[in-house]
């Protein structure tokens, strides 16, 4: 205990170094936007469209990145189904209800700043699957509710990237749920991807040698993720 006491404050330092250095030549982003030609048809639609906008939500949550490193390292070491349903359930109602209140009562945030907790929700996870609160702190957090609580974040991302767009006020509430709905649907098939690959890696030999080292990995993510939108932050401003 004494040595990984010891260890730990040296691991995170190590990572955060690596995670600075490389936004040197990682480039400056901010996490999926939606944008080209989705981002016109939803300026030029006029009125209720749940099919595509359902369409963009799955889209958008299948290549949202940072979403899906939370989810990974929620499930990183949940094994049985009914655990996988509760905390993917508590994520889903959590960015549900910003989603649909941030748009739909038009309440702004900076994308830039929401993005950065995003990436720092990344970075809890690993630090708490590598047991770091345990041995640093001696607590170990409600995972359920920083799960919850994280949903909410991710949820009020969600709804910077539709405020940065014109939406139609007529129909807006059933483009919202279709989007959501859309988000649903794309998480579930993001998940269930990841779910067979990360079953047939934990029948392996090889998933307790490496374990470690991919929540590693996983926090260098949310540190990168974390300084790409703090970067932006600084050199672009406020967004909101």
């Amino acid at each position: 205990m004494r040595n990984a006491r010891r260890l730990f404050p040296g691991l995170v330092a190590g990572v955060v170094a690596l995670a600075w250095a490389s936004l040197a030549w990682t480039s400056l982003a901010a996490a999926h936007d939606i944008g080209g030609t989705d981002a016109a048809f939803v300026a030029a639609t006029r009125g209720p469209d749940p099919i595509p906008f359902a369409y963009l939500g799955a889209k958008h949550m299948v290549t949202g990145y940072d979403h899906l490193l939370f989810l990974v390292g929620v499930i990183f070491f949940l094994y049985r189904l009914r655990q996988i349903v509760l905390y993917v359930s508590l994520f889903s109602l959590g960015h549900s209800i910003t989603l649909l209140a941030g748009v739909f009562f038009d309440i702004h945030a900076n994308a830039f700043l929401v993005d950065a907790v995003i990436g720092l929700s990344v970075v809890y996870k690993a630090f708490d699957n590598l047991g770091g609160f345990r041995t640093l702190f001696g607590v170990q957090p409600d995972t359920r509710a920083a799960v919850l609580g994280f949903g909410l974040i991710h949820g009020l991302g969600l709804a910077t990237k539709l405020q940065a767009m014109s939406l139609d006020p007529d129909g807006l509430l059933v483009n919202l749920v279709a989007f959501n709905v859309g988000v649903e649907l794309g998480q579930v098939l993001a998940l269930s991807l990841i779910l067979a690959a990360m079953t047939l890696w934990r029948r392996t030999t090889l998933f307790g040698r490496t374990a470690t080292a991919a929540n590693v990995l996983l926090m260098l993510a949310g540190f990168v993720l974390t300084g790409q939108q703090l970067a932006g932050y600084v050199l672009i401003g406020d967004t909101a």
